[in-house]
C-alpha cells in the first residue's frame, strides 16, 4: 500500500508553489480529460435531492461490463468543480481499478448556481450527507467510500464523523490537504504568498456575481461587497447569509481541528504536505486520532498538488485508488 514515504517527485517540482499552481493548471486539467476519456466510462448526469428542496449535481462514471468493487463519492475543494482537474484524475485512477465514481458538486459550483437560491456557504455539511444518503440509495450494493481535497477533504471527514448517525455505511474515508482550522487558513493566506488569497477572491467574487445575476431579489448586494477583500467578504456572508452571527462562530462551525475527529467510527486516512503554502501543517500534527484513522505527512506537495514530473502525472489520485482498493480487499 502507497505511503507519504512513497512519494519523490523530481528535485525540480519540490517547490511548495510550483506544485500548487501546476497542480490546478489548464495542463494539468487537460491531462484529466485525456486521462478520464481514456479509462473508457460511462458517464452520467444526475440530479440529486439533498433535501429540504436542495437539488445538487453530481456525475456518475462506470465502465461497461464492469462489476465495481465498490462506489467513490469524490467532493472537490473550494471553487473547484466535478471537472477539477484532480478530480477527473482521481475518477481514472479508480476507475481503473474497477470502482465505480461519482463526483458531486457542492452548491453554487461547476456551473449550478441556478438550482438553488440559497447561497453556499462551507457549513452545508447536512445538505453534502442527504446527497450522500442518496447517492448510497440509488446505488445499492455496493460499499461507498469518499475522497476529498482541501474544502472537499474537510466535507469528507465531516461526512464520516455524522455517516453511522445518518444511517450511512462508509467504508473509508480519504482526505487529500483538508482544511482543518479554517480560522488558521485565513490567517496562512492572508499572510502568506499573495497568489493564492488573490485566486480564491477572484474566483468567489465572480460566483457572487453569477449568483446575484440568476437571484436578483434574493441577492440585491451592489458591487461594493464584491470589491471587499477575503477575511470582511467573509465577514460579509456570514453575516447576512448565515446564522452564525460571527466569523468566529462560522469558522468553529466546520472545525475539524484538535479532538473533533477523536469520535470517528468510519476508517479514515489523511495525506498532508510539510510545505503547503495554504494550510498549516501544525494543526495536523495536534489532531487526535483513533486508532482506524490514519494521518501521513510528505515533505513535498504544495497545495493538492503532489506532482511526479514533466508529465504531471499525480501521487495524491494514487494514494487514494491504492488506500480504498486495500481497504476493499480486506472487507
Amino acid at each position: 500500500m502507497l505511503t507519504a514515504a512513497d512519494y519523490r517527485p523530481a528535485r525540480w517540482l519540490r517547490n511548495p508553489h510550483l506544485q500548487s499552481v501546476l497542480g490546478s493548471s489548464p495542463l494539468r486539467r487537460r491531462v484529466g480529460e485525456r486521462r478520464l476519456l481514456a479509462a473508457g466510462a460511462t458517464t452520467t448526469p444526475h440530479l440529486v435531492d439533498a433535501g429540504d428542496g436542495v437539488r445538487l449535481m453530481g456525475l456518475r462514471s462506470v465502465v461497461p461490463g464492469m462489476d465495481p468493487r465498490g462506489l467513490v463519492l469524490l467532493l472537490h475543494g473550494w471553487e473547484g468543480s466535478v471537472d477539477s482537474s484532480y478530480m477527473r484524475l482521481t475518477a481514472a485512477e479508480l476507475l481503473a481499478r474497477g470502482f465505480e465514481v461519482f463526483r458531486l458538486n457542492f452548491r453554487d459550483h461547476g456551473d449550478t448556481h441556478h438550482l438553488n437560491e440559497g447561497m453556499f456557504h462551507s457549513n452545508r455539511i447536512d445538505e453534502v450527507v442527504r446527497a450522500a444518503v442518496e447517492v448510497a440509495r440509488r446505488f445499492p450494493r455496493r460499499p461507498m467510500a469518499v475522497a476529498g481535497y482541501s474544502l472537499g477533504g474537510n466535507f469528507a471527514l465531516r461526512l464520516a464523523l455524522r455517516a453511522p448517525g445518518a444511517g450511512l455505511e462508509l467504508a473509508h474515508a480519504c482526505a487529500v490537504c483538508p482544511v482543518l482550522d479554517p480560522a488558521r487558513t485565513m490567517e496562512a493566506m492572508e499572510s502568506g504568498f499573495p497568489l493564492y488569497i488573490r485566486y480564491f477572491e477572484r474566483k468567489w467574487r465572480r460566483s457572487l456575481a453569477r449568483k446575484r445575476a440568476l437571484f436578483p431579489q434574493a441577492h440585491d448586494f451592489d458591487d461594493r461587497a464584491l470589491g471587499l477583500r477575503m477575511r470582511p467578504l467573509t465577514q460579509w456572508m456570514v453575516e447576512r447569509y448565515t446564522d452564525f452571527g460571527t466569523l468566529e462562530r462560522y469558522f468553529d462551525g466546520y472545525s475539524v481541528a484538535g479532538e473533533r475527529l477523536a469520535a470517528l467510527q468510519v476508517p479514515v486516512s489523511i495525506l498532508m504536505a510539510e510545505d503547503d503554502p495554504v494550510i498549516p501543517v501544525d494543526a495536523f500534527r495536534a489532531l487526535a486520532l483513533p486508532a482506524h484513522a490514519r494521518l501521513e505527512i510528505a515533505p513535498w506537495g504544495g497545495h493538492c498538488g503532489f506532482l511526479l514530473n514533466a508529465q504531471l502525472d499525480g501521487f495524491a489520485e494514487r494514494w487514494i485508488a491504492d488506500r480504498l482498493a486495500s481497504e476493499r480487499d480486506r472487507r
